[in-house]
């Protein structure tokens, strides 16, 4: 019997201790872009520039990181000192926010999304990845404006190299 209760305490003291997956997505939400916020990268103030933005969350923190364009969140999040760390990512859903003046309320799962680089709209530094929760709208959006389709796993450091 004693055994038996030990092993129920010593379960529920490891569930206690590990944060669920849904608690931890409820804590890591992608937040408004304040007036005074600036890119976590290049210190830019990240407010009325185009293009999608990105916001990411390292692993335990409660914090977020914004950043004015999604090249400038990917060159941060692909560093290798960093891509260790990162738990959380999201971009602007380009489908559904105008391109001059991304909404907050867009923001999708960054790790899902489909990109797409080479195109003819530029972002707060320049090139950038447009982002989409849709591959067809994706494909619309090449048609028009010109690009390849890249989704999260494909993107590295050369491919934001190259966009400059």
């Amino acid at each position: 019997m004693h055994f038996r209760l030990s092993l129920i305490f010593i379960v529920l003291m490891l569930t206690a201790c590990s944060e669920a997956p849904s608690d931890l997505k409820l804590a890591q939400q992608a937040m408004t872009i304040e007036r005074s916020d600036e890119c976590h990268l290049c210190g830019m103030i990240i407010t009325g520039f185009p293009g999608p933005k990105g916001q990411l969350y390292k692993r335990g923190s409660e914090q977020n990181l914004k950043f004015c364009s999604t090249r400038d969140m990917f060159s941060y999040l692909l560093d290798p000192e960093h891509q260790h760390a990162i738990q959380t990512v999201y971009v602007h859903d380009m489908a559904v926010t105008p391109w001059d003046s991304p909404d907050d309320e867009f923001y999708i799962d960054a790790r899902t999304a489909f990109y797409v680089v080479g195109h003819k709209r530029k972002g707060a530094m320049g090139p950038t990845l447009a982002s989409f929760t849709d591959q067809s709208v994706a494909n619309t959006f090449i048609e028009e404006f010109g690009g390849q389709l890249y989704q999260f796993e494909d993107i590295d450091q050369q491919l934001l190299l190259d966009m400059r």
